[in-house]
Parts: structure tokens; C-alpha cells; sequence
């Protein structure tokens, strides 16, 4: 007994020393947007390899859900479009109703220049596609260059450390969550092709029975899933894409905790003392103390009763989806079969043209503009050691549009064609954005350029 118990604490420092470099990586904001960027190399090495033909077979085999009489048949590329993204819009829409209680969006003040920069960034661009794109068949896909991919966006300006302000990654991360809920207003007004009004109805009533948990302050996220799934699949039968679901859903998960942290102080206190230990320690084991081992549990409950729902659930699909799901979404929709495009006339379409440069120009252009204004107008102030040339940096990584724009384009465009068509374009300026922001903002800092709002 004596051999195990001295060798549990080394093998878990091995455990340790093995974990902690996975584990930093992880935590770090680029980690995502690396996989982010593997799942897009991937499906294009893939899909112009010579089984590129496999690509689109796989992703198009049907999977059926068969519950009773009643069978749901979607290719494997809808279940992640429709399925696996819903839980990633759920997560946006958990950010976002946490940076409107309290963060960068809590007051009107402090949301009306990361809310303004974000409508400029999507005003500009759908503009500059229109102007390309006026009169053809095109023209549906206005909203591909409208979106700012936040993972990409932070996970560039992560690269520059400490070169930018921790202010701008602020202000970056909240024009990138007011520009996602934008999106999503789109997606649900603009590319929703058939209503089916029974669903609707029942979509209805379902939004009701989540505010009725909301207003019983019911904190349980069991009742609030089972009401999800049924409001997933009563979106999915009215017309509405199913990913506004997940939005909707995070509107009514409690944000508030069993009980504030004073009390959880005091009672953390108390469990505390029942932590005395004689002057040779406690030993290895909390096993060998009942005491402590109700001390332990009553803590987790307490620690539990404190966090709101939430900040647990954000904290807990976050990994998942930024790990799992987005890099996932890449590799199945990244993918573009080359060898029957001809490059010259697909770089020069006015479909590329129209989203390439709505992303690198028409995005730090309107989100510019639009700051600029609303600082003039007195309706905003500059975050704090941010000047306008390192809000115009920003604004161009926020033409980083790769996840949310694909997305758009598979809403718009049916035929094969035209979504490649719109794919290299949504990777042409995505990447030209990328590049070009963490230039401008890296040359920014070695310039020594002030940081002060009257820069």
C-alpha cells in the first residue's frame, strides 16, 4: 500500500508535465484558428488529390434518425450545417448575451462603438458586392462578405501579443459578436426561401415554455435542452434555418446563480475550517477523512450554486465547438475541386471580385467610417491607448470572414459552380486580410506609432 500511495503523486506530475503543453495550447486563442486553418488545407488537399472525387461522397452520404414511423434523412454535410453549427450558434448567442448583461455591450455607451463598427463592416461590403454584382443571378449571395470570422480574427491578433493593446482585442471581440448576431439576423430574414406556418406555431410555443423555465428560474440545463431539440427540429420543418435555434435558445438561459458571492464566500469559509490538520499533515488521501471529504463536497455544491448557467455551459461547449465543431465545418465545406476551374476567369468573376474585396476593403473601410462617426457625433469614445490607425488594423482582420461567410454561401448558392466560385473567393480575401492586418499592425507597433486616441 505504502508502494502505490508514493508512487501516485509522481505519476500524476508526470501526468502534469505531459498535459500542461496540450493544455496551454488549448487555452490559447490561435490554437483554434490554427485548427481552423489545417481543416481548410486539409479538405483542399483532399478535394484535388486523386480521390478527390471520395470528398464530396463522403460528405454527401445520407444519415437517417429514425424515431418510431418517423425518419429524418440529411446528407452528413447537412447534419453538420444544420446540426453541429446549431450548437455553435447557441455558443454566440451565449457570448453575446453575456457581453450585453456585462461586457463591452452592457450599456449603450460602451456597445454603440463596437455595434456601429460592426454595421459599417457589414453595410460596405454587402454594398460593394451589390455594386459588382447588380443585375445578375449573383446577387443573392449580398451577404457572403458581411461576416467576420471571430476565431480567425483573435486568433491573428493573438499572434502579436503584446504589440497590441489588451483594449483592441476588446473592442475586436466585441464588434466581431455584434457583427456574428448581425449574421444571424440575416441568415434568418434574408436567405429563409419557405415558411411553413404550423411549424412556426409550434416554434411558438416552444420559445414560450423557455421563458416560462426563464421566469421560473429554473436552472437546470436538462428542461432547456429537451425544449432546444424540440425548437431545433420545429425550425428545421418551418423553413427557417435550424441554426437560428441554438440563438434563440441561449436568449433564455438563466444568467443569474443560486446565490451571489458573498454568500458563497461565507460558506466557502466555513468548509474551510473543517480543513485542520495536525502538525504532520493530512496524508495523501482524502479518503482516509470523512471530514474533509464533506468539506470537498460541500464546496463543489457551492461552487456549483455560485456560477450561473450561463457561464457554465459557455465555459463547457466552448473547447468543443472551437476545437471540434468549427475545424469540422472547415474540412467539410472548405473543400474546392480545382482541376475543372479556370483560375483566370474565377479570379476575375465578378462573384470573386464582389467578395474578396467587399472582405479586404469594404471591411476596415466601413468599419472606419463608421467609428469615426460615431466618436465625432459624440455617440462613442476610442477605447482606451487605441488610436484610429490601430482600429483601422483591426478592421482589416475583420475581413476575415472564413467560417461565417462560407456558411452564408452554402445558404445561397445551390449549384456547385457557384458555391466553388464563391469559396475561392471567400479564401482569397480572407487570407489577403489576415496577411495584410497583421502587417499593418505589427509595422504599427515597430513605428512606435502613438497609442492615444488623438493619434
Amino acid at each position: 500500500m505504502t508502494r502505490i500511495t508514493s508512487f501516485l503523486p509522481r505519476s500524476r506530475d508526470l501526468a502534469a508535465r505531459v498535459l500542461q503543453p496540450f493544455q496551454a495550447f488549448l487555452e490559447r486563442e490561435a490554437a483554434s484558428a490554427v485548427l481552423l486553418v489545417s481543416g481548410a488545407f486539409v479538405a483542399m488537399v483532399w478535394a484535388n488529390s486523386p480521390w478527390g472525387h471520395s470528398y464530396h461522397t463522403f460528405w454527401h452520404t445520407p444519415v437517417s434518425f429514425t424515431f418510431g414511423d418517423r425518419v429524418l434523412t440529411k446528407p452528413f454535410l447537412d447534419w453538420i450545417d444544420e446540426g453541429l453549427m446549431s450548437i455553435f450558434f447557441f455558443t454566440v448567442g451565449l457570448e453575446i448575451k453575456r457581453e450585453i448583461l456585462v461586457g463591452e455591450l452592457a450599456s449603450v455607451k460602451k456597445a454603440l462603438l463596437p455595434v456601429t463598427a460592426a454595421l459599417g463592416g457589414m453595410v460596405l461590403p454587402a454594398a460593394i458586392f451589390g455594386a459588382l454584382n447588380a443585375g445578375t443571378e449573383e446577387i443573392v449571395g449580398w451577404g457572403i462578405p458581411m461576416a467576420t470570422d471571430i476565431a480567425f480574427a483573435l486568433g491573428a491578433v493573438a499572434l502579436l501579443g503584446n504589440r497590441v493593446p489588451l483594449s483592441l482585442r476588446v473592442f475586436l471581440s466585441a464588434f466581431a459578436i455584434a457583427d456574428d448576431l448581425g449574421a444571424v439576423v440575416v441568415i434568418a430574414v434574408f436567405y429563409t426561401k419557405e415558411l411553413v406556418m404550423e411549424y412556426l406555431v409550434l416554434s411558438g410555443c416552444i420559445v414560450l415554455g423557455l421563458a416560462f423555465l426563464n421566469g421560473l428560474w429554473i436552472r437546470r440545463t436538462l428542461p432547456y435542452a429537451l425544449l432546444g431539440i424540440a425548437l431545433w427540429l420545429c425550425i428545421l420543418g418551418s423553413g427557417l434555418h435550424a441554426t437560428v435555434a441554438g440563438v434563440v435558445v441561449a436568449i433564455f438561459i438563466p444568467a443569474r446563480g443560486r446565490y451571489d458571492t458573498d454568500r458563497f464566500l461565507n460558506n466557502i469559509s466555513q468548509d474551510l475550517q473543517d480543513f485542520q490538520c495536525p502538525p504532520d499533515g493530512c496524508g495523501q488521501s482524502i479518503m482516509l477523512n470523512a471530514q474533509h471529504l464533506h468539506a470537498v463536497h460541500s464546496m463543489e455544491i457551492s461552487c456549483h450554486d455560485v456560477e450561473t448557467p450561463l457561464q457554465r455551459l459557455e465555459h463547457a461547449l466552448h473547447p468543443w465547438v472551437a476545437f471540434g465543431v468549427i475545424p469540422l465545418f472547415a474540412l467539410a465545406n472548405g473543400g474546392v475541386t480545382l482541376a475543372n476551374v479556370d483560375i483566370a476567369s474565377v479570379l476575375t468573376s465578378r462573384l470573386t471580385l464582389g467578395i474578396s474585396l467587399g472582405l479586404v476593403l469594404g471591411k476596415p473601410a466601413g468599419i472606419l467610417v463608421f467609428s469615426w462617426l460615431a466618436v465625432r457625433l459624440g455617440l462613442a469614445a476610442l477605447p482606451d491607448q487605441v488610436s484610429w490607425p490601430q482600429i483601422f488594423g483591426a478592421g482589416v482582420l475583420g475581413g476575415m470572414g472564413f467560417t461565417m461567410s462560407l456558411f452564408i454561401a452554402g445558404l445561397s448558392f445551390s449549384q456547385t459552380m457557384e458555391l466553388d466560385v464563391a469559396k475561392i473567393g471567400i479564401l482569397m480575401g480572407s487570407v489577403v486580410a489576415g496577411v495584410c492586418g497583421l502587417i499593418f499592425l505589427y509595422s504599427l507597433s515597430r513605428n512606435g506609432r502613438p497609442s492615444s486616441p488623438g493619434s
